[in-house]
């Protein structure tokens, strides 16, 4: 079986694992973060492993293996970025999201939702993830989803209502894309008191088992 390298992108750090063991290595990114810079920290991390494919999960709607825009929480650039090219093997290029979302998979038809730096969303039908992109939609007053789950809704409004707009947020997604169950993954879900009606917590490294799934028969549909 060929060697994988994982890569998780997120809003506050990088993280990367090799499918072969089980070490985890990460390192800051943030809004000066460009896809050059991920590429050159990604080979100093991983620059003792051996390898020979590339999964790269990253916020924001994948075309082509291309982002078609650039992250919000991370820096310029990344529209088009070729990263097969810039690592001189094969590479995956997937929303983060969607990665975790495969990697949490257990059939039927699962609602994935991540509670981090923003709100990823992916809906998982027969191993076959569909990225969605409801982060940025219209929710309460000026406010979209992101604004309220995500990690500015939780500073801003604090943990109690924080935690009753994620509940809600959970039960109107759930219930417009008809799913059978919710994942809830991303560094916040742990903040949660009580996790909604037909909702499971995710582990954060479903991620890597979604990068290494993607070579092995799963599938995101761009």
């Amino acid at each position: 079986m060929a060697l994988t390298l994982v890569v998780d992108v997120g809003g506050n750090n990088i993280k990367i694992k090799h499918s072969a063991g089980t070490e985890k290595r990460k390192t800051p990114s943030g809004p000066k973060l460009t896809p050059d810079l991920l590429v050159a920290q990604v080979k100093a991390l991983a620059a003792d492993w051996t390898y020979e494919r590339i999964t790269i999960g990253c916020p924001g709607p994948v075309k082509g293996q291309r982002l078609v825009l650039d992250p919000v929480n991370l820096g310029k650039g990344w529209v088009g970025y070729d990263f097969a090219a810039a690592f001189g093997m094969p590479v995956r290029l997937v929303n983060d999201a969607a990665m975790q979302a495969l990697g949490s998979y257990e059939g039927g038809k699962m609602l994935f939702l991540g509670l981090g730096t923003g709100l990823g969303a992916a809906l998982v039908v027969d191993a076959t993830v569909f990225p969605l992109e409801v982060a940025h939609l219209p929710y309460r007053d000026k406010f979209t989803f992101e604004d309220c789950v995500g990690a500015r809704g939780l500073l801003r409004m604090g943990a109690k209502r924080w935690e009753k707009a994620v509940h809600d947020t959970v039960a109107r997604l759930k219930a417009a894309l008809v799913a059978d169950y919710v994942v809830l993954g991303g560094g916040n879900t742990k903040r949660l008191k009580a996790l909604p009606a037909d909702c499971r917590r995710g582990e954060n490294d479903n991620a890597f088992i979604g990068g290494v799934r993607i070579w092995e028969g799963g599938r995101v549909v761009e």
